[in-house]
């Protein structure tokens, strides 16, 4: 009896403990994301690294993603615990302490959640960002600057649509390769942009990547295994861009904005045509989209000028995803936005767009020909 009750009372002991430790944690990072420039020294470029880079060491040379076969054991658990529930409502057994133990089971793995994610990662979306440390000036854009973009970026995917021929987008295939040559794009970068070093490697296909063409995503960050995810079914010239999106949430670059710009940064000095043209096909699509809401005869002019290769790609992808629109994804295009609403990109999913405002601020500072 007496070792029952020490046995009781040292568990209870603990949870306790775990409780307030969880909540003083979550506390702590709230007061501290207040503070971008906190964040950005201690964290980003002191606790950080130091996380990442230990997470990429252990897991990256494992040829499947660790952080998927994670989140599938999460969703087992949670359809086992909804049987399990439903089962007990059936039988009637359900009570008032049940309700109360579920809900207090929910709120601490929420906590737990919370903490960890933002304790691995999340604090960066808390940070100073890119664009302070290019130096960019980041203000309202006239239409002209846009135009001008526009007709760059252009005459960019236009050239890079020739040089990027059939065999050297097709070698992408090869997913080992187009990772290879994604964290030699970073290397690259880094010779110029010290902030966009990357090592070690941790960058593999999604085994969720048909899932993911169903929900409507290509890629994803796992902040719990530092893994970068691709889904390698979409359209094989979208692919090395879409990788290097990912690495630079890996690099710390938490808003989704930010990332497609540290993209940009990458894959265009890769000396792949197929890199750039990745990467332009990208950033144009953005750009004259913005363009055809703004000025939309101008965006119809650079539209007809188009090279006709880029027209059949532009056709891939939307023929690719109009083959899995269903009910579900704007539901989770929903619930995705509020995350990135939460998480201090107000504009949601419209956030990936705003690059756009990094692209014109990066041309204002080193010249058209720098893009």
């Amino acid at each position: 009896m007496v070792k029952e009750f020490l046995s009781g009372l040292f568990q209870s002991i603990i949870k306790a403990w775990t409780w307030i430790l969880l909540i003083i944690l979550f506390l702590l990072i709230k007061w501290i994301s207040l503070y971008p420039s906190w964040i950005e020294k201690y964290y980003t470029y002191g606790i950080y690294p130091v996380i990442s880079k230990t997470q990429r060491f252990l897991f990256g040379w494992i040829p499947f993603s660790i952080g998927d076969v994670f989140y599938a054991l999460v969703l087992l658990v949670f359809i086992v615990k909804v049987f399990r529930l439903l089962r007990t409502v059936f039988k009637k057994k359900f009570n008032r302490w049940l309700l109360l133990k579920g809900i207090r089971q929910i709120i601490f793995f929420c906590l737990f959640v919370y903490v960890l994610f933002n304790l691995l990662w999340g604090l960066n979306y808390n940070r100073i960002g890119i664009a302070k440390q290019l130096g960019l000036t980041m203000k309202k854009y006239s239409v002209e600057e846009l135009d001008t973009l526009t007709a760059v970026l252009q005459r960019r995917i236009n050239e890079y649509a020739v040089l990027a021929g059939p065999k050297e987008r097709d070698s992408f295939y090869k997913k080992r390769d187009l990772f290879r040559e994604s964290g030699n794009a970073y290397a690259e970068a880094a010779t110029r942009f010290d902030i966009l070093k990357y090592s070690p490697r941790s960058i593999k296909p999604s085994i969720f990547s048909y899932v993911g063409n169903v929900l409507g995503f290509t890629g994803y960050y796992n902040p719990f295994s530092g893994e970068a995810q691709v889904n390698t079914t979409v359209p094989v010239f979208t692919q090395p861009f879409i990788a290097c999106h990912e690495i630079g949430h890996q690099l710390g670059y938490g808003k989704e904005n930010e990332a497609n710009f540290s993209g940009f940064l990458a894959c265009r000095m890769h000396p792949s045509s197929a890199f750039r043209y990745s990467v332009y096909f990208d950033m144009y699509s953005y750009t004259i989209g913005e363009l055809l809401q703004k000025d939309t005869a101008a965006a119809r002019h650079f539209i007809d000028s188009l090279n006709p290769l880029v027209r059949k790609d532009f056709k891939e992808v939307r023929e690719f995803f109009n083959r899995y629109k269903n009910p579900i994804e704007p539901v989770i295009s929903w619930m995705y936005s509020g995350y990135l609403k939460a998480n201090r990109q107000p504009a949601g999913r419209e956030t990936y767009s705003q690059v756009v405002a990094f692209l014109i601020a990066y041309q204002r500072k080193f010249g058209k020909e720098a893009l």
